[in-house]
């Protein structure tokens, strides 16, 4: 079997209490079967817990959230008491891999870490050097799978040539895929983004503020601000076309992958802009919280992403 990560993935670790945004608050945790059957063996006051916390009434088990939606688990300091009693060990399957994703092939595994957790968006934003793909075992690939992965290659390329400025470096990935993004008002992106899926507050809030100040975004001066730190929109090119163009395998349209990409970056530089037309400053923690707002709210939403391939077809 062949497996492949960015290089920066071994370096991912979860930062705990630390996070101002746990991801053991505001989403669903499902609980999977051989976790379930280890919890229904824990006897004690932890055993009642467990059979106290976890909803079994729906076709899912998962943890009942508070009114606050933090984990039932999740103490004052935000600390995990299952961790505290016995060690990570005891994590259900969706805690011990969050924020860590994986793209399947036939006999090649990828694995990376997802921008919605704020110490992965720090890790890939803040890199310097240009993201390097470590593989490592063997596999045989079909013809299709091989054809897009060079692909993906080819991109990855264009994306990392700091010869060229990133916009035309995302022509070229356009061109390269026969991709195309629509060329529309920013405040109709706006009103499509808000017609989406959406959870935090913050988000709709940041995206009604885009339609209304859409015609005065300083992009120039924005672009301006932050030619000393042009890698944080390459490396977001790079995560975004290594995490979806291997969806490609589904449905055999590697264009809107490598579209999305292109309006991601795009959409992150905008509203970049919109911070600091409203706020006066940038920094690398407003572009870190960004970039997390905006993965956990369309990358982790199935039905936001069909939405967006769909509109990029």
């Amino acid at each position: 079997m062949q497996n492949a990560y960015p290089d920066y993935y071994p370096l991912f670790h979860c930062i705990a209490g630390r996070c101002r945004h746990n991801c053991c608050i505001g989403w669903e945790i499902d609980v999977d079967e051989d976790s379930l059957a280890a919890y229904d063996r824990i006897g004690g006051e932890m055993g009642e817990r467990l059979r106290r916390d976890i909803d079994r009434s729906g076709e899912t088990p998962h943890f009942i959230l508070s009114e606050q939606e933090r984990c039932p688990f999740l103490n004052g300091q935000n600390l995990c008491d299952l961790i505290l009693y016995g060690g990570e060990d005891m994590l259900c399957q969706i805690c011990t891999d969050h924020p860590r994703y994986r793209s399947f092939f036939s006999e090649r595994t990828e694995i990376g870490v997802g921008l919605c957790c704020e110490e992965a968006a720090r890790l890939i934003l803040t890199k310097p050097e240009k993201t390097v793909l470590v593989t490592t075992g063997e596999g045989e690939l079909d013809e299709e799978e091989t054809a897009l992965l060079a692909l993906r290659d080819h991109l990855f390329i264009l994306a990392q040539n700091r010869e060229e400025p990133i916009e035309r470096r995302m022509e070229q990935i356009l061109t390269a895929c026969g991709a195309h993004v629509p060329d529309v008002p920013l405040a109709q992106w706006a009103e499509f983004y808000l017609s989406l899926e959406r959870m935090d507050e913050t988000w709709t809030a940041i995206l009604e503020a885009l339609r209304e100040h859409a015609d005065e975004l300083p992009l120039d001066d924005f672009a301006a601000y932050m030619k000393g730190r042009g890698t944080e929109y390459e490396q977001l090119l790079v995560y975004f076309l290594y995490r979806h163009v291997p969806t490609a395998l589904d449905d055999g349209d590697a264009s809107s992958k490598a579209a999305f990409a292109v309006l991601s970056v795009r959409t992150i530089f905008v509203l970049g802009a919109l911070h600091l037309l409203l706020h006066g400053t940038f920094t690398v923690e407003d572009q870190i919280e960004l970039c997390r707002l905006y993965s956990a709210e369309v990358e982790y939403s199935d039905d936001n992403m069909d939405a967006l391939f769909n509109a990029l077809m």
